[in-house]
């Protein structure tokens, strides 16, 4: 069985943001603690990766300070409508029965409980950017182009393609599905003109990065 997933390459692409979703579900069902949930998402999820993707993950950087500069501009774009337009997502375009109200409360316990803290950015700034760049920029949109993908080279792009993959990216992050749209073009931009996972993961965790900071250091907890 397991041979058979190595040597699927879809199945690798693939299974670790499965998983990362399927974990998400379980874990509130199994009515663990918010700090346990998050060394069960990072043990079961990194374990997934580490055992199918590992010699996916290529992690070379070919442009450091343009992939800052994405991740940074991305955090800008994400949090700069609530910043800038006070109840901006109070409208019925945020909160609704599709997208969700927004965010599940945080316990007050864990706000200021270290551990819980440095698990989450864990997997914000870690787990996340690799299992979802592997699936939204280097799987899907060379899936979508072909189904034999290994065939077509990283970063390449159809318009149909770059398209479906902003829109599915902006469905994952619910309430958030209109700055998820712009995160979406630039992740995508910035693999069609770098041609590299490496620079994604990098930009992708910058972003994280940027919004776990300001998350802690302003109270803003909706964002996660």
């Amino acid at each position: 069985m397991l041979k058979w997933v190595t040597q699927s390459p879809s199945v690798r692409y693939v299974l670790p943001f499965a998983s990362f979703l399927a974990v998400s579900v379980a874990v509130p069902l199994l009515g663990a603690s918010p700090t346990t949930g998050e060394i069960i998402r990072l043990v079961a999820v990194g374990g997934v990766l580490l055992v199918v993707a590992r010699p996916l993950v290529d992690l070379t950087i070919t442009s450091w300070g343009g992939s800052v500069i994405v991740g940074v501009a991305v955090f800008g774009v994400w949090i700069a409508p609530d910043v800038l337009i006070p109840g901006y997502r109070d409208s019925v375009l945020f909160r609704n029965a599709i997208v969700g109200s927004g965010h599940i409360p945080l316990p007050e316990s864990v706000k200021s409980d270290f551990l819980f803290l440095l698990l989450r950015g864990m997997r914000a700034m870690i787990l996340v950017p690799i299992i979802e760049e592997l699936f939204w920029r280097a799987w899907l949109p060379r899936w979508i182009i072909r189904r034999d993908f290994t065939a077509v080279p990283l970063g390449t792009f159809t318009t149909t393609a770059f398209i479906i993959t902003v829109v599915l990216f902006a469905s994952e992050h619910g309430a958030h599905w209109d700055v998820g749209i712009a995160a979406g073009v630039a992740y995508n931009w910035w693999m069609l003109k770098r041609r590299s996972l490496g620079d994604c993961i990098l930009a992708h965790a910058v972003t994280n990065g940027c919004l776990a900071a300001y998350i802690v250091a302003n109270g803003q907890w909706q964002y996660w």
